[in-house]
């Protein structure tokens, strides 16, 4: 018997980790990762990157790869921070990179444990979860697209969600990759500007995610992605 447990325990081990590390920074760093933290370490940050600036880019994307791959909190700062210290630009690709690495690491981990377990169960299964994993199957692209674009579904689930129901890890990469960017660029646009708002005495205004001319767009990207699915539901009814 111990045997047999032990590969089991240790496939979980991982996503175990992942789990106690989020709920434990949730507790301890809610009110240190803030942009109240940034406003008063806002010079030192500027002139570390100015001396080193090689070695300012690989600590951020490695902070920002933990915030992603533990569910800690800080995404938002953490994207902010990259557009403030690093300009639009190289600011959106040191953000897309470092969450793209940190979503990746907790889909393998979510996958290794109970990721293959489900899968199994929903490729034995029949009826109504036959049909359900049939459909993700033929629309596996679409709805990673839609799961990243759609603002209202949180970052944390639309990494776990296809790793439990058995998503190809390299749709899972690129779609992700490229799903983050207008989001990413709108992050990183605020932080631009960030040190501006800072004098003011003001906070970043993230609520202009959800302005018609930020929303809109992403809604009609997440529309886009959802076509090929309507296409194949209107063709299957017309071969009925």
């Amino acid at each position: 018997m111990p045997e047999t447990r032990k590969p089991g325990l240790a496939r979980h081990l991982p996503l175990i980790v992942i789990l106690a590390v989020a709920v434990l920074g949730f507790l301890t760093l809610r009110d240190q990762l803030t942009f109240d933290t940034l406003r008063d370490n806002r010079e030192a940050l500027l002139a570390l990157r100015d001396s080193h600036y090689l070695l300012m880019v690989a600590g951020f994307v490695a902070v920002y790869i933990a915030i992603v791959a533990f569910s800690l909190p800080g995404a938002a700062v953490a994207s902010v921070t990259g557009g403030f210290l690093f300009g639009l630009a190289a600011g959106t690709a040191f953000n897309v990179l470092a969450a793209t690495v940190g979503a990746a690491a907790i889909f393998l981990a979510a996958r290794a444990g109970l990721g293959r377990a489900l899968a199994a169960r929903m490729e034995a299964s029949e009826g109504t979860v036959k049909r359900l994993r049939d459909g993700l199957q033929e629309n596996e692209i679409s709805v990673l697209f839609i799961l990243r674009l759609v603002p209202v579904v949180p970052f944390f689930v639309a990494n776990l969600l296809p790793a439990l129901v058995g998503v190809h890890f390299r749709n899972f990469l690129w779609t992700t990759a490229l799903g983050i960017v207008p989001g990413a660029l709108v992050f990183t646009s605020i932080g631009v500007g960030v040190g501006e708002v800072f004098d003011r005495g003001e906070d970043p205004d993230l609520s202009l995610l959800w302005e018609p001319q930020v929303i809109g767009p992403l809604l009609g990207l997440a529309a886009l992605a959802a076509l090929p699915m309507v296409i194949k539901a209107l063709r299957g009814r017309k071969d009925i």
